[in-house]
């Protein structure tokens, strides 16, 4: 039996975690990695559907997966994560790609291993899509982002932004434990890692499903925990922000405990107050400037990034400018850009007033184009200085080696030693776009 396995994953940091779950599973069971899916006796795909392209991305690799498949009939292949926790997509799957074994969902993850093994020993295709989060948690895990490490610290999200298929596929917010968080931070950090981003799909609603409990607190009682709690030279990030519920108490932590990274990715999505109201954003425009107001009061140097979506329907020039202005206004250190993709499943995609794609594009354009522009001007401020990054890798096509400032711009030198996982002090001699370029102090 080929004892080999191959995971392809896609989407978001969550499910670059996920990934790390199953191959703790397979490692456990004995199973080896390896780095291209034709070497494999199982291939799974982590998909996401967050957008459109990540869906089509996948259905082309399995259609390019399958003469390796005919040839190798013993070779198990599974496809698991969001897309196929939505409402027919199990189906679809079976019937477009017959000769994948496995599909599971998002709440089946902890379960990969007895799927295999049923599907081992019954010979039949094994579909497992349960509606119902489970409480189980996938011990041990093979992370592989060294220095960095994943940490979810609550699942789900009950926000139902009309564009968004997060809650449909995820289920309803379920929070951890401080004290296991707490735990699981001081072992990662007892193995050397240096960074640790704390995952939710909304981690400022951390908290509110466990209010009452005993050991149970806010999202700011959980960074004061591992900060007090955890010793030790690193750095504790998270993501992702609702602005709603981006707290005063919670900017005050971040504040006061020297861990926590001044870095807060904090989603606009559109600077219209009509939009946002038909996104059920829950948050107008002025309210979202207050937000970043109390973010810089507290922390001055604190850099705000961003998401920002194009097209919405029913979106006009105006509100796409409303956007532009509050891009303006806060200046933000970078933005991830998009256009808005049908899901469907979701309130917005039934809507008849769809914005045409080339509107979309030429306004997506232009949005890149500026804040691209501010990106790099951002970056010219560090010409000059002398910063601390974290060594994260080698980039063997620059031959330099390669990590983050606390602000999340990355900075690229040399060094005669290997200094993946090492806090290093650069000055900035030059910067390109968003990279800065220095000498090793």
């Amino acid at each position: 039996m080929n004892n080999k396995y191959f995971i392809q994953t896609y989407g978001c940091q969550m499910n670059l975690h996920e990934s790390e779950k199953l191959a703790g599973m397979l490692k456990q069971a004995g199973y080896v990695a390896c780095e291209t899916p034709e070497q494999a006796g199982i291939i799974i795909y982590v998909t996401c559907c967050i957008r459109e392209n990540a869906e089509q991305k996948v259905y082309g690799h399995l259609g390019a997966l399958k003469p390796y498949k005919m040839k190798n009939r013993d070779v198990i292949v599974a496809v698991g994560g969001c897309m196929t926790q939505q409402e027919g997509a199990a189906q679809k799957l079976h019937s477009t790609f017959p000769f994948v074994d496995i599909i599971f969902g998002t709440h089946n993850l902890c379960e990969f291993m007895s799927l295999l093994e049923k599907k081992r020993n019954q010979k039949k295709k094994v579909i497992e899509i349960t509606e119902k989060w489970s409480e189980s948690e996938c011990i041990p895990m093979a992370r592989n982002s060294y220095p960095n490490a994943w940490v979810n610290v609550i699942y789900g999200c009950n926000n139902f932004c009309t564009y968004c298929i997060v809650p449909y596929v995820r289920g309803r917010e379920k929070s951890r434990k401080i004290a296991d968080v707490v735990s699981e931070v001081k072992e990662l950090i007892a193995q050397g890692y240096k960074e640790i981003t704390l995952l939710g799909q909304n981690v400022n609603s951390y908290g509110n499903d466990i209010l009452g409990e005993e050991g149970a607190g806010d999202f700011a009682d959980l960074l004061d925990a591992i900060c007090e709690q955890v010793k030790g030279d690193y750095r504790l990030r998270f993501m992702s922000n609702h602005p709603k519920d981006l707290t005063e108490r919670l900017v005050m932590a971040m504040a006061r405990n020297k861990n926590v990274c001044h870095l807060i990715h904090l989603p606009l999505q559109s600077g219209s107050n009509k939009v946002l109201k038909e996104m059920n954003r829950r948050y107008t425009r002025e309210q979202y400037l207050e937000k970043v107001a109390l973010i810089k009061k507290h922390m001055p140097d604190c850099a705000i990034s961003t998401d920002v979506m194009v097209g919405f329907p029913g979106e006009s020039e105006s509100d796409y400018e409303d956007t532009l202005d509050i891009m303006q206004r806060v200046n933000f250190s970078a933005a991830f850009m998009f256009v808005y993709s049908p899901r469907e499943g979701t309130p917005a995609a039934k809507r008849p007033d769809q914005i045409d794609a080339e509107i979309s594009k030429a306004r997506i354009m232009k949005m890149v184009a500026l804040q691209n522009a501010r990106t790099a001007e951002y970056s010219k401020t560090y010409e000059g200085k002398t910063i601390q990054i974290l060594c994260e890798d080698y980039d063997k096509k620059r031959d330099l080696y390669m990590g983050r400032d606390e602000y999340g711009r990355m900075g690229y030198f040399t060094s005669d030693k290997n200094e993946i996982g090492n806090f290093v002090n650069i000055k900035v001699g030059k910067t390109n776009g968003i990279s800065l370029y220095g000498e090793k102090i």
